[in-house]
């Protein structure tokens, strides 16, 4: 049957070294049994030493991406990743209101890991009203959770008020990843979801440098798993094991902080 096949879409930057961005999640779909697209929003030319140059694509080009894809295909299921810019933001998020592209798994590419912006305070504000309200899942990191939410991430309480207030920004569900402080080693994320229900999910501290691309994985992963006809919960479980093995067994690529391994299961 035409288009029977799971597709999804991912709306990313590209990584040349394949570590992030769409690359990473294209890997994903792969591995989880999906057919993968994308919509790039930026190129970026790095290795695993750190990104050497940037390029932000144009609206117009942007827009051509989209179109092509909706006259084409049935997308089950899309993310979001690196939007760079105001001007990108308003421009995905008028797509994503125009067709269907099923449910939306926004990683709100905000903060990296490590506590570094990554957005201007204009296209942080933009995510914020334009696609925050749009989300089926939103996936912020520990840092991100804290910005959008003016809540500082202490204790179990603090994360849910948290989760409570990106809820009622007009996310669906939302998955809040947790952080490795030290002497910790357990790494737990909290999880809302639309119906009140509330979980935690917790796996061991992998102490690694090839971590490239776990945000990225994890969100493509939820997505892989809602266009397979999964429920939100078990998209979400399903995602934290195989970004923790992809961690665990890793693979030597690259000289310095390498990427995780989508082979691993």
């Amino acid at each position: 049957m035409l288009n029977s096949f799971p597709q999804v879409m991912t709306i990313a930057g590209s990584d040349s070294d394949g570590s992030a961005g769409a690359q990473a999640d294209l890997n994903t779909f792969f591995a989880r049994g999906v057919y993968g697209m994308s919509v790039l929003t930026a190129c970026v030319a790095g290795n695993s030493f750190g990104i050497h140059a940037s390029q932000a694509l144009t609206p117009e080009f942007i827009n051509a991406e989209f179109e092509a894809i909706a006259a084409d295909f049935k997308v089950r299921a899309c993310k979001t990743g690196m939007l760079t810019d105001s001007e990108t933001i308003m421009t995905v998020a008028k797509q994503l209101k125009q067709h269907d592209f099923g449910p939306l798994v926004l990683d709100p590419v905000i903060i990296t890991k490590h506590g570094a912006l990554l957005l201007a305070d204009e296209a942080y504000q933009t995510l914020k009203t334009e696609l925050i309200p749009m989300a089926t899942v939103l996936t912020p990191n520990f840092y991100e959770a804290q910005k959008l939410t003016g809540i500082t991430l202490n204790e179990p309480a603090d994360f849910q008020a948290a989760a409570e207030k990106l809820l009622a920004m007009g996310a669906k569900n939302v998955m809040i990843k947790g952080h490795h402080a030290a002497g910790q080693s357990i790494v737990t994320d909290y999880v809302r979801l639309a119906d009140g229900q509330e979980f935690w999910l917790s796996e061991p501290y992998i102490e690694t440098t090839h971590i490239n691309g776990t945000g990225d994985s994890l969100s493509s992963c939820i997505c892989a798993e809602i266009a397979k006809g999964h429920s939100i919960e078990d998209a979400i479980k399903a995602a934290k094991k195989f970004v923790h093995a992809a961690i665990a067994n890793p693979i030597d690529v690259g000289h310095k902080y390498g990427p995780i391994n989508h082979h691993a299961q």
